[in-house]
């Protein structure tokens, strides 16, 4: 039997598994969008862990990050730094937001900010933006699926193929299952990713060098320049290295699906440990980037057409390994892949009918139609992704490269509806559309000066004019911003006005008791 159809056969029974366990999950899950969003907010904190875990290891983390490391070497340990501190806002503001969310009904990110702003014009703004960030994301893990299966089967499994399996399971589970679905796939994917993520870092020093001491010795000797900043090949400077940094862990806590999936949260708890214990992910790129440097002195870019595919030649051909070992590591590494595009289109299918159908329709929709639209939401927005994978349309580059970039514009008026009485709807509203312009001139017409990602010259020009704008405009009443700068001392909902209510009814419940004996302490 050919070894690729030895790969191929493991691959596809763990993608076998994967559906079955992902279709089990909706087993017990209410028919209503708050349980096909936020799981009925039930999550415990192992799921939410592996949850969250899955925004960021992505296909990125088996193709990009050994590829950052084979093209420059140390400046890839950003990932690293930034992983450690990507969840450390959210030990401030992720309490708050689960408690609000619980409170008040809230199924995603811009609900929060709609009901502070007493706007319709807030969601559907932010909408647009998310979906703009989120489409790309995920046509990048299409992409990644489909590479790997077209490096590991030396190209028997055409991309398109390959691409197209994976992300067929993945829509299907998560149209039948919503978070529930995602949530204990994760936790499966996760576990796989963990052990694979080992096996390929240990058999490409073991085996290539003998220790990892070795490894470092020849690369010194060789390509010195790979072990120090900036760098190999087209290195940073430290500008570009630290502002990278800041960015990430900025940016990170501002995905729409961090607050998404933080409303799923049994308990505050849940969140604070999680904060204390996201940091162990480290220990799956350890590895990976460890394969990345093995390959600077075995690997010469002729023998490879692209960055990303120096694991896949590492695995298929300089290492000694038989077909079911290459096969399982395929599947965890496209496990990567569909962890992270399950979340991406869940968020973004919830993204446009919460945030964008129902503040645009004068009706608001029956919970039943809602929960309809949201599950085909999902299929056609992974039809689109897959449709820009396989045309490999090359504008996805550049608006991946602004992701980030858009979604950081969220971060000022986070802090603002968390913490600020005086901010107004004019202040939120014009800081975020000259962040992103200020983003976008940066990225595409002027390089962004002193070498500091443009996304950062956003926010900063962003804040300014949030307070700026919102000291000169009215501000909203105090018993109404109250509820958000002090949720701990509102024990009584405020009544909403129509134009700002969430279609979720707001209610009291058991949750809310315990988030008010868990919420971090009100700002002064």
């Amino acid at each position: 039997m050919s070894d690729w159809i030895i790969i191929s056969s493991v691959t596809g029974i763990y993608l076998l598994i994967v559906l079955i366990v992902g279709i089990a999950a909706r087993r017990g899950q209410k028919s209503t969008l708050e349980g096909y969003i936020t799981g009925g907010r039930s999550v415990g904190i192992v799921v939410l862990f592996f949850i969250l875990g899955a925004e960021i290891f992505s296909a990125f983390t088996f193709l990009g990050a050994p590829g950052q490391a084979f093209t420059t070497g140390a400046p890839a340990l950003y990932i690293l730094a930034y992983l450690s501190l990507a969840l450390i806002l959210w030990w401030v503001i992720g309490p708050r937001v689960a408690t609000l969310g619980r409170r008040y009904g809230y199924l995603s990110q811009a609900d929060l900010f709609a009901d502070r702003f007493s706007s319709k014009s807030v969601p559907v703004v932010m909408s647009i933006m998310s979906v703009v960030a989120l489409i790309p994301y995920l046509t990048i893990q299409i992409t990644g699926a489909g590479l790997l299966f077209t490096f590991a089967t030396d190209g028997q499994v055409p991309f398109w193929l390959g691409s197209l399996v994976a992300f067929a399971i993945c829509t299907i589970y998560v149209f039948v299952s919503g978070l529930k679905g995602i949530g204990w796939t994760n936790l499966l994917q996760g576990i796989l990713m963990l052990v694979v993520a080992w096996a390929i870092g240990i058999a490409a020093v073991f085996q290539l060098f003998g220790t990892v001491d070795n490894m470092f010795s020849d690369i010194r000797e060789v390509s010195p320049e790979y072990l120090i900043m900036p760098g190999g090949g087209d290195g940073w400077t430290w500008a570009a290295f630290s502002s990278a940094i800041v960015l990430s862990v900025l940016g990170f806590v501002m995905w729409p699906h961090v607050f998404n999936k933080s409303y799923s949260a049994e308990s505050n708890r849940h969140i604070k440990r999680t904060v204390v214990l996201y940091p162990l992910y480290a220990l799956l790129v350890v590895p990976i980037l460890l394969a990345g440097f093995a390959a600077i002195t075995t690997v010469q870019e002729g023998d490879i057409e692209r960055p990303d595919a120096v694991m896949s030649h590492l695995i298929v051909n300089l290492l000694d390994l038989p077909p079911i070992v290459i096969g399982l590591m395929l599947a965890g590494a496209v496990a990567a892949a569909m962890s992270t595009g399950a979340n991406l289109a869940h968020t973004a299918a919830s993204i446009v009918v919460r945030d964008f159908i129902s503040h645009v329709k004068k009706e608001a929709l029956k919970d039943s139609v809602a929960v309809s639209i949201t599950k085909w939401c999902v299929v056609i927005i992974s039809a689109l992704a897959f449709i820009l994978a396989v045309l490999n349309v090359q504008t996805i580059v550049q608006l991946f490269l602004i992701a980030y970039g858009i979604v950081i514009q969220f971060l000022p008026i986070t802090f603002a509806t968390l913490f600020w009485r005086r901010a107004t709807f004019a202040g939120v509203m014009s800081g975020m559309l000259a962040g992103l312009g200020v983003t976008i001139y940066f990225t595409f017409v002027q390089p962004t000066p002193f070498d500091i990602e443009p996304g950062l010259w956003g926010v900063a020009v962003n804040t300014i004019c949030l307070v700026m704008i919102s000291l000169f405009t009215k501000p909203m009443a105090r018993e109404h911003t109250e509820r958000f700068v002090r949720p701990k001392a509102s024990t009584e909902i405020a009544a909403q006005p129509e134009l700002s209510r969430p279609v979720t009814v707001h209610r009291v419940n058991e949750h809310e008791k315990q988030s008010q004996t868990e919420v971090s302490s009100p700002a002064p």
